[in-house]
């Protein structure tokens, strides 16, 4: 294994280098800040001079009364007042413009200074790479390199290339990081003086890179470093002083991740280029800085393979809000980050980040900065889920046909169809505005899900672009049945563009929100649809829906919607009926047109909440179990 004292004596050297580096800085920035304040001061005296000089001029003029030479030099000293305020305004403007420029430059010569030093630290550990070495940590492991030689770690770093095998095929759940989670986990509750002995603890007991890649991310993402309280005057040797760079802000995660990756004896880059981040909506054009980013690639089990530690640092959700995937304990620190950003496949990486340059998508087809604009806009949680669009060529932006209807269908996985409630939400997309006409834009989706496919219609009520933001969570049918409410996070968004609308369209009758048709009710309430399987129907003047409940149900209620009517008015016009383990809705509609059916149920024994606007007190022992479009016609 790689001495230790030589390693150390290396980052000593570095330290020195990187002391200089941050005097330089701070000579630099109080230079800067003198320069800006005598500037200030000489533009403040002439200005002062000047006005003076103009009230002098004023007083003298001319013979004034006592009030009127009262009122000028008020109006002097006002003027004087305004002066001071606008000229610290400036100066303050200035010196934050100032700021933001050296802090680039900074950066830029930090980033450089750490590329120098990993090269350097790289090369000692490749010369002195030992037997141990590469017992423990150069092989690729057995079920990649079946029938084939162990290879070795590459002393140089190759150059980029497409990885061979998935994310997948290198570990199927995070649950297999368990030992190695804990114990970066536990290194981050104490603080290193060097980064000889960080990374030592981080990978003493890693058998393979890949392990030591994840333990340094899991370091990073663990040790929450935005919200570290540091001192004012950070030496070099002390536990805060080891990461003053992100203190300074001259340091990014991704320039620390690849200084770690090299007291690892990985290869490891920093990749510039555009993320679809904070702020980002679907359409938006990369033309300026505005969306620029950075993030890592590190070779590890014989490919380049990308890790994004800022986005894997998910400190503000707790255990509940995450997708409890795998089989470990359900602790908050295990769910504190996304793993999709560890090791993620290019094929998934590409809808959030593009690099600049293109040989870094790790793609075997790059695609144009035009492509990636117009990939749809998806987050982490899609991959996580294992969505996919059920349809080809879905872009970004998807337009609607001149009777302004679009419609968006994702596909779930099987394993997945029997937990996923989705949700959405729409408004303009210029604003925050999401009602037309006193009429929430929510009516104007019609959201559905049959067999694996959840879809999305949506229908323009007045020509323009609309935001259709689409939400998902895991929920097993206890937490929906016991009403606790769920926390949904956004999957995907599109911008929807009705150029022309030739028809106008009404809103969906006011039901409880959420998905339309029966698979809600089979999945959460194993109410099984004997008559009725489809969520739009066509019916005469009346109607009987039948359902089989596959396990007791009791306290069966409906409630009838249209548009222009009273609930009240309509309830008469319901009824329900049980048999054996058959329930029978009867519904005779008083006029033709649209109309909506919620119904609501309970388990035998429980008492589950309804959370709705609605105060009949009958329904908050109940909870909404499914609804219907119902289109009721003579001719039907």
């Amino acid at each position: 294994m790689q001495d230790r004292a030589e390693q150390a004596r290396l980052e000593m050297k570095h330290r020195k280098e990187e002391d200089d580096l941050y005097r330089k800085f701070a000579r630099k920035r109080e230079e800067e800040d003198r320069k800006v304040q005598a500037e200030i001061q000489d533009e403040w005296e002439r200005e002062l001079q000047r006005l003076t000089h103009k009230f002098e001029k004023e007083l003298a003029t001319s013979r004034r009364s006592r009030d009127e030479q009262n009122l000028l030099t008020m109006r002097h000293e006002q003027q004087k007042e305004d002066l001071e305020k606008n000229m610290t305004l400036r100066r303050n403007k200035k010196k934050e413009s100032l700021t933001r420029k050296m802090l680039e430059h900074e950066r830029s010569e930090t980033a450089a200074l750490v590329d120098r030093q990993s090269s350097e630290m790289l090369e000692l550990i490749s010369a002195r790479r030992s037997e141990y070495m590469q017992t423990e940590s150069i092989f690729l492991d057995d079920e990649f390199t079946e029938g084939t030689l162990p290879l070795e770690y590459p002393n140089v770093a190759p150059p980029p290339a497409p990885p061979t095998v998935s994310k997948f095929q290198i570990y199927t759940d995070p649950i297999e990081f368990e030992d190695v989670d804990r114990v970066a986990i536990t290194v981050a509750k104490e603080d290193q003086k060097t980064f000889t002995d960080l990374v030592r603890q981080l990978v003493g007991r890693c058998t393979s890179d890949i392990e030591k890649a994840r333990t340094i991310f899991r370091w990073i993402t663990v040790k929450n470093l935005n919200t570290m309280h540091f001192d004012d005057d950070l030496r070099g040797d002390t536990p805060m002083g080891l990461l003053r760079g992100i203190k300074y802000g001259t340091e990014s995660y991704h320039v620390l991740f690849k200084r770690l990756c090299s007291y690892a004896g990985l290869h490891c880059v920093v990749i510039k280029g555009y993320s679809k981040s904070a702020g980002y909506q679907p359409g938006v054009r990369f033309q300026d800085s505005r969306f620029r980013n950075s993030w890592n690639a590190v070779y590890v089990a014989g490919a380049w393979r990308f890790v994004q530690c800022n986005w894997g640092a998910r400190h503000l959700v707790n255990a509940k809000e995450a997708p409890k995937t795998g089989r470990g304990k359900n602790d908050s620190l295990r769910y504190e980050y996304d793993d999709h950003y560890f090791l993620t496949d290019p094929r998934e990486f590409i809808y959030e980040f593009f690099p600049l340059q293109e040989e870094w998508q790790l793609l075997k087809r790059p695609i144009t900065l035009k492509e990636f604009e117009n990939l749809p806009f998806v987050r982490s949680l899609f991959f996580r889920y294992g969505l996919h669009f059920a349809d080809e060529g879905y872009g970004a932006v998807v337009f609607t046909d001149d009777t302004g209807a679009a419609t968006v269908r994702i596909a779930m996985p099987a394993d997945m169809q029997g937990c996923l409630i989705f949700h959405y939400n729409l408004k303009f997309y210029d604003s925050e505005e999401d009602s037309y006409d006193s009429v929430s834009l929510k009516r104007f989706v019609m959201q559905s899900v049959i067999g694996n496919i959840v879809a999305f219609r949506v229908h323009a009520p007045c020509s323009g672009a609309f935001l259709l933001d689409i939400f998902a969570n895991v929920v097993t049918p206890q937490e929906y049945l016991t009403g606790e409410p769920m926390k949904f996070k956004s999957v995907c968004k599109f911008k929807i563009c009705c150029e022309e609308l030739q028809t106008v369209m009404v809103p969906l009758p006011d039901c409880a929100s959420g998905e339309w048709g029966p698979t809600k009710a089979t999945r959460l309430f194993g109410l099984v649809p004997i008559t009725h399987q489809e969520p739009l129907i066509f019916a005469g003047r009346i109607i009987e829906l039948q359902f089989r409940m596959s396990r007791p149900l009791t306290d069966f209620m409906a409630t009838l919607h249209k548009n222009g009517i009273e609930e009240k008015k309509l309830s008469k016009y319901i009824s329900h009926s049980i048999i054996d383990d058959v329930v029978t809705f009867t519904i005779s509609f008083p006029e033709e047109g649209q109309y909506g059916l919620d119904i609501y149920t309970r388990e035998v024994g429980s008492v589950s909440h309804y959370h709705n606007n609605n105060s009949s007190s009958e329904k908050h022992l109940l909870t909404h179990c499914c609804k219907y479009l119902i289109n009721s016609s003579k001719r039907n």
